[in-house]
């Protein structure tokens, strides 16, 4: 086995969720999708489909319909003057996680410079070393409960030997997002060190604080057709399709066809049946999503001001995502908070340290709550097993 392989760190989150298997007593909200079914118009569309017999092999970057409807839907997100997006910058891939593997496979090289921005879902730090490359971590620091991006930092460290840099907004799992003129100013710099950002924005549609239905800002939003930019985005989150395994990649034109090389030698292609439904969910977007991101908001901010309540714990409202994260003073280590509040309290939580390589102290203590429940008051009790199980702590 390569040394690289050997030494991934398990998944935190999965020993969380271990330590909880078989009880039917815990509160589990470790994984980052909601409870609520697939809407019935999509899973109807893949009955359909397999109805119809289309169980065969497509195109490996996706069905020609879908990778145009993808690049109308994104485009339609884009404000005034934002670069053309057609198909041909498209691909069509088995997940999110399948889509940044593939962009990672597409360009990092082992021994290459890879920057990833922390706190962050820990699938972007193990991939590049997966890819044998040498990681380097910049962290947001927290602030009264907020994140903070110190972009003279990020910088620093992003130099004309940094092969790529890997970002993820709206963060899993602070819920913190870029700017658009922090997104200019990152991209600018990265023209002038010849480096490729790799941008997750499944998060997107998942966000709170601007007028009903806006998207958070995009890297897609400020950039050329033919910068170094590779953005990846899901089905998952936005239309309850995390099971479905279906994603995307926007990136230049040039590189598609060599994409379309990789996933014939990672997946082949995605199922069809699978991409019809896409289709569906494409076409029926603008009632599914914006009913999705409303309901989120209702879990957030039924969630966050209890949490607020809570002695010794210190949190506010995510501007996007799934997730609250929140600190509990004087805890330490989160794992073992995690898996004792499993234990003891009935409570599944993912720790903070999973999202970190290597945290500093500050960033022990916290924790990743995610609100995405059907059922508001599985919200309340969450958080009245965890205030009984502080006061044991007392």
């Amino acid at each position: 086995m390569r040394a690289a392989i050997e030494n991934l760190q398990e998944s935190m989150i999965r020993q969380v969720a271990n330590a909880g298997l078989g009880r039917d007593d815990v509160l589990k909200f470790w994984f980052g999708e909601s409870d609520e079914v697939t809407p019935s118009v999509i899973r109807e569309a893949a009955a359909l489909s397999l109805a119809a017999g289309e169980t065969f092999y497509s195109h490996n970057l996706g069905l020609p319909e879908l990778r145009q409807a993808l690049a109308t839907y994104s485009q339609g997100l884009r404000p005034a003057g934002a670069a053309a997006l057609k198909d041909d910058r498209i691909a069509v891939t088995a997940g999110g996680v399948n889509a940044l593997m593939v962009a990672m496979q597409a360009l990092v090289d082992a021994g290459d410079r890879v920057v990833v921005l922390t706190p962050v879902w820990p699938n972007l730090t193990a991939q590049p070393q997966v890819m044998g490359a040498q990681l380097h971590t910049v962290s947001l620091r927290p602030e009264l409960g907020r994140w903070r991006l110190d972009m003279d930092e990020l910088l620093a460290a992003v130099t004309p030997a940094t092969r790529l840099l890997v970002l993820n907004a709206p963060n899993n799992p602070t819920g913190w997002t870029f700017s658009r003129a922090e997104q200019e100013q990152i991209l600018t710099h990265c023209r002038r060190t010849g480096t490729w950002v790799l941008a997750d924005e499944v998060y997107e549609r998942l966000f709170f604080d601007g007028a009903p239905g806006q998207s958070a800002p995009s890297f897609l939003d400020v950039s050329e057709a033919e910068d170094r930019l590779v953005v990846v985005n899901s089905f998952s989150k936005s239309f309850l399709m995390t099971g479905w395994r279906l994603g995307w990649l926007t990136m230049p034109a040039s590189m598609t066809p060599a994409v379309g090389k990789l996933l014939e030698f990672n997946t082949s292609c995605s199922p069809v049946f699978i991409q019809r439904a896409a289709l569906a969910a494409l076409a029926h977007s603008a009632d599914i999503t914006p009913a999705v991101v409303a309901h989120l908001k209702r879990c957030r901010d039924s969630l966050v001001p209890l949490l607020q309540a809570v002695p010794g714990v210190q949190v506010t409202p995510s501007p996007g995502g799934l997730y609250a994260f929140f600190c509990l003073k004087g805890q330490g280590d989160s794992l073992s908070v995690a898996k004792r509040l499993v234990q003891e309290a009935g409570l599944g939580l993912a720790p903070g340290n999973a999202f970190h390589d290597n945290p500093a102290p500050e960033m022990q203590g916290w924790l990743r709550w995610c609100f995405a429940s059907q059922d508001l008051s599985r919200l309340s009790q969450g958080v009245g097993r965890l205030e009984q199980w502080l006061r044991t702590q007392a």
